[in-house]
């Protein structure tokens, strides 16, 4: 089974879904001694299927996969039929507002969709992909014991103490800890809760007090002093993503791309900050109007993401960073276009350089 200690340099690609992950951006992570990531979310299991198999001819090194659970079959906030519908409603109550705030059609919310969480499961089974992570929820124990049964590595997304030894209790191989710094969706098991704000360098040492497992410390980093600092309080090692954005083997979109290269104090993207607007979870960008216009948006995950695609499509298409979801950690005043090897071995630090 794989071990985050046999890393050659200790850095995890983050598991970027929407475009960024690609089979590309794995291999090179993982090829320069890192451990890269794909991205299975918002992917039907034949997409999922098709990126593994070409990251397999990229890379012979380990590379993990990315699940999102759906509510259905998260343990630690278990869904009732009445919480389900309230979320329901309030997604179409936003979607009204929504349309008459942009004039736009936005979605239709699609209670069926749980992001094909079976045949993913079974496609990483039946893969042996040698890690794979759990985000947006907590699999039952049988889960976690399934993979490790085949020898694959299990990682779940944690935010705080409590998850951290739910997680553990139920048979989690790792644990990603992800502070408050970190860009994209938070990873909280609960989405009705809101997101911790301890520091990531604190929350690291409370979680590695609470529990055992291996850890992945998640959430700002950005310079090797960063991956030392984390790396001195505990981790095995430290999960990237804002940093991978710019890379040469990143799936980023144009748009995404031109405000992260252009960000800066002198810039209109001279910050970050937490929303729901786009997809109904607290998640992390770089500060747009979209975001200003819309702070009360209900906790309704995934039916929010449903109605604004199209919004954010549309957006896209037309080159308009105001209208769609710009994913970004404290740390993206860092990010640099270069290959993904080199961003890994430098955010290594000495080992990176040993390794070079």
């Amino acid at each position: 089974m794989f071990d985050l200690q046999s890393l050659p340099l200790p850095v995890v690609g983050a598991p970027m879904a929407g475009g960024p992950s690609t089979p590309e951006l794995a291999a090179a992570v993982s090829n320069a001694g890192g451990l890269g990531f794909l991205a299975g979310g918002y992917k039907s299991p034949a997409a999922v299927h098709e990126q593994v198999s070409r990251t397999r001819e990229l890379t012979g090194q380990p590379f993990g996969l990315n699940i999102f659970v759906p509510d259905h079959a998260n343990t630690y906030a278990e869904m009732s039929g009445e919480k389900q519908a309230a979320k329901l409603a309030a997604s179409l109550a936003y979607r009204d507002v929504l349309a008459a705030g942009t004039g736009q059609e936005p979605g239709l919310p699609d209670p069926a969709d749980d992001d094909g969480w079976q045949a993913k499961l079974e496609l990483a089974l039946g893969e042996r992909v040698p890690v794979v992570s759990f985000t947006f929820g907590l699999p039952e124990p049988s889960v976690l014991a399934e993979f490790s049964g085949r020898d694959i590595c299990t990682v779940v997304t944690v935010t705080d103490v409590d998850e951290a030894r739910a997680a553990a209790g139920a048979g989690a191989g790792a644990l990603c800890v992800q502070g408050p710094e970190a860009g994209g969706h938070r990873g909280t098991l609960d989405s009705a809760k809101a997101p911790g704000v301890v520091p990531l360098t604190e929350l690291l040492q409370a979680i590695r007090e609470a529990c055992g497992l291996p850890l992945i410390a998640a959430g700002g980093i950005s310079t090797p002093a960063d991956t030392a600092n984390a790396l001195a309080g505990g981790a095995a090692a430290v999960q990237v993503g804002t940093m991978l954005l710019l890379s040469d083997e990143a799936g980023t979109s144009r748009v995404h791309r031109a405000a992260l290269g252009e960000a800066g104090e002198d810039s209109r993207w001279r910050d970050t900050s937490m929303t729901r607007a786009f997809s109904g979870r607290p998640a992390r960008g770089l500060t747009n109007a979209f975001m200003r216009a819309y702070p009360d948006a209900p906790d309704a995950y995934p039916y929010v993401n449903h109605i604004t695609g199209p919004l954010r499509a549309a957006a896209a298409a037309e080159g308009n960073p105001d209208g769609v979801s710009l994913w970004a950690g404290t740390g993206y005043l860092h990010a640099v276009q270069a290959p993904a090897g080199g961003i890994v071995r430098r955010l290594a630090g000495p080992r990176g350089t040993t390794a070079l």
